[in-house]
């Protein structure tokens, strides 16, 4: 008697989509459906384990460079495999969401890499998760162009030795994928985005002299790199490309993760091509891990916290360190500036903080950096320019200079800034607004004249948890109490209706952002992502 056949995937509660048959194919679904049966498993002990680390770290207020993995520090031997030629020079990325205007406009935005964002800069709409897909092979089959029909406005993609090299992000392994399930059980987004993605693309990309490469999200350990290793060799071996095609980047924003670099490069050594600094979301993930460890773990106003802050420059240079030893590129943070087409001064002081941010990436020995809008391209191409010059990366640069012990990657209180009243302000006026922007699909936004995405959301909510339950007072008197940030909460959500007016206030979703910011910020019972709660408001 023959097996039964396994179960296929469901698409669940998902309005039909243009063109949404040329992603979720059959074949497609099939092999998302056998990632899911093989790895999700996995993925839910992992996530377990995360639980278990937090609640050491709850007991002792400390982390350390783990000791069952120290013969694979100190041995000095191995590397990562060596960068295909598509990501040898990766000196300026941008970033951004996978919409049609935003795939052009990266692509041709003169920078070296496109991150391709599923994660932090979309919001995981259905809409988003499907229509990237096809965005990103449109534009490999150059059938991108298009008009705006509210500008009227064309977009048409460069020469192909012009674009950008896309590197692609999926979803954290946090999330679900409410309306792909298998027997019922939803399938990690991170399966999904990258399971469509891969099948559809992999080979396309080689034959454009590329190759699948991704950013990996909010890794906490080497364990969880080992399973996206082992995921990339099965993925490999399904559709018949050769082992080691895929290139992986993994970012280094959680304080776990800070603690296992070279593990981590060590797990993915046959598909690893770097790693990158991501500053509010490894600062989310100290406030997170370290929130009941009393004064000396609280941060002070999240702008007052510099990349040159003392704990902020140890995991930067150990950063540096571990991926030139290891033959892997060092990939700098976010330039989030989005310039004013009013204010010239405003731009003038910005692009000079910028050019100071990556100059000083430059000459730490990253091997490139992130920004947020094309405009800010040639500043940091002109930073890394003047290092570089024509050679593609510094990975010869070893930094054997740089010795980090482990106190210093949480040593928060040597800065000296504090928590200010226009610190809890400000992290309430940008949640609310990006909260409700989120809830309407979008998932990069410019606030302020900064481009923010999910990690910011969640270290302004973290900042305002952890100064209430700290009982920060700030300058003015003030005690960071629930009924003060209701009150700031409330007066923001006032000063936006009435800057926007009645009309577009009630066409958004201000009040229910409103809500959530406070539910994920009061509530005593911390919640481990923002994005948990919110997932289930999104349409």
């Amino acid at each position: 008697m023959s097996a039964p056949a396994p179960s296929t995937l469901a698409i669940v509660d998902a309005e039909p989509l243009p063109r949404q048959e040329e992603v979720l194919t059959d074949a497609a679904l099939a092999f998302v459906a056998e990632l899911h049966r093989q790895f999700t498993p996995r993925r839910n002990e992992l996530l377990a384990r995360r639980g278990e680390r937090r609640a050491e770290i709850a007991r002792t207020s400390t982390l350390d460079f783990l000791p069952g993995t120290a013969a694979v520090r100190a041995d000095d031997s191995w590397k990562v495999a060596p960068a295909p030629a598509a990501l040898n020079d990766r000196r300026v990325e941008i970033t951004g969401p996978t919409d049609r205007k935003m795939t052009v406009n990266a692509l041709n935005s003169g920078a070296k890499v496109w991150l391709a964002d599923f994660e932090d800069a979309s919001a995981p709409t259905w809409e988003n998760v499907v229509l990237g897909q096809l965005n990103l092979t449109d534009a490999y089959e150059r059938r991108i162009d298009f008009t705006d029909p509210k500008t009227g406005k064309s977009y048409a993609l460069k020469p192909a030795d012009e674009l950008a090299t896309v590197v692609m992000r999926p979803r954290g392994w946090h999330l679900e994928e409410r309306h792909l399930q298998l027997d019922g059980v939803s399938v990690p987004g991170a399966l999904v985005d990258f399971g469509l993605y891969f099948f559809h693309n992999a080979q396309r990309l080689i034959d454009l002299g590329k190759g699948p490469y991704f950013y990996l999200p909010k890794t906490e350990s080497h364990l969880e790199a080992r399973l996206w290793n082992d995921v990339f060799v099965f993925a490999q071996d399904y559709v018949g490309i050769p082992q080691g095609t895929v290139r992986a980047t993994v970012l280094i924003e959680t304080i776990t993760a800070a603690y296992e670099m070279e593990e981590i490069l060590y797990e993915l050594r046959d598909h690893a091509s770097g790693l990158n600094a991501g500053r509010w979301d490894y600062l989310f993930s100290i406030v997170k891990n370290f929130r009941d460890g009393g004064a000396k773990f609280v941060l002070p106003d999240r702008n007052a916290v510099t990349m040159t802050a003392p704990f902020m420059r140890a995991y930067t240079e150990l950063l540096v360190r571990t991926c030139h030893k290891r033959g892997a590129h060092a990939i700098g943070g976010m330039a989030a500036f989005i310039p004013s087409r009013r204010d010239a001064e405003v731009n003038k002081v910005a692009f000079e903080k910028v050019k100071a941010d990556k100059d000083r990436e430059a000459g730490d020995g990253f091997d490139g950096s992130w920004v947020a809008h094309p405009d800010l391209v040639p500043i940091a191409l002109a930073s890394f320019d003047a290092v570089l010059g024509e050679k593609p990366h510094q990975k010869d640069r070893l930094r054997e200079d740089v010795s980090v012990a482990a106190g210093d990657l949480i040593a928060i209180d040597t800065l000296d800034a504090k928590p200010t009243y226009d610190g809890l302000r400000n992290a309430v006026a940008v949640g609310i607004r990006y909260i409700e922007a989120w809830l309407r699909g979008l998932g990069a936004v410019a606030i302020f004249n900064l481009m923010e995405d999910a990690a910011t959301a969640e270290i302004s909510r973290s900042q305002i948890w952890q100064w209430i339950n700290a009982d920060v007072v700030f300058e003015n008197g003030e005690h960071a109490t629930a009924e003060l940030a209701r009150r700031v909460a409330a007066e923001e959500l006032a000063a936006i209706r009435a800057e926007i007016g009645e009309e577009a206030f009630a066409a958004g979703r201000w009040q229910q952002a409103h809500d959530l910011l406070l539910q994920v910020s009061l509530d005593q019972d911390y919640a481990d992502f923002l994005t948990l709660p919110a997932y289930e408001q999104l349409p």
